[in-house]
């Protein structure tokens, strides 16, 4: 595959996986993965690290489910060579009122074109009683970066 077919069909993958994950679908995110792929996490988040594919996609759906969560892609940038990429994202707790930002490093695996790796990269602990999780002084309204969920919440599968 070109260069450019490579980086378009992982670019394509991580779209899918975040529609997967804004729409709850479970079949849509693991077929994301290799059914061994890891989602890393900072210290004391969500566990430790996610392991397996369904893993992965049944503890996101239970984010929307619980949390009303909902994620955008700011920013991706694509290196088919090494066949990685790197996006900054926002995570919407919509039930919680709150709003994260962060980046994640994928790690494809070369001959499927699945995601087999995900380490998320937070832009700075959720300080108790904030709603908002941003870079001091980063002027996020100005360069673009979208400040409301890009779907409806409360999702069906919210109680």
């Amino acid at each position: 595959m070109t260069r450019t077919g490579l980086a378009a069909q992982y670019e394509q993958t991580i779209r899918t996986y975040f529609d997967g994950c804004n729409e709850a679908d479970v079949p849509k995110m693991k077929s994301c993965f290799t059914d061994d792929a890891v989602h890393y996490f900072p210290p004391s988040m969500y566990g430790g690290a996610w392991r397996t594919a369904d893993l992965i996609a049944r503890r996101w759906a239970d984010f929307v489910a619980t949390k009303g969560s909902a994620w955008t892609i700011d920013r991706l940038v694509v290196e088919p060579e090494s066949h990685q990429a790197v996006i900054e994202w926002t995570h919407y707790k919509t039930a919680e009122n709150t709003i994260l930002r962060g980046d994640e490093w994928y790690l494809f695996d070369e001959p499927t074109g699945l995601i087999r790796e995900i380490r998320a990269y937070y832009a700075a602990p959720q300080p108790q009683g904030s709603a908002l999780t941003e870079l001091q002084d980063f002027d996020y309204k100005g360069r673009g970066y979208h400040h409301t969920s890009p779907v409806p919440r409360p999702h069906p599968s919210q109680k």
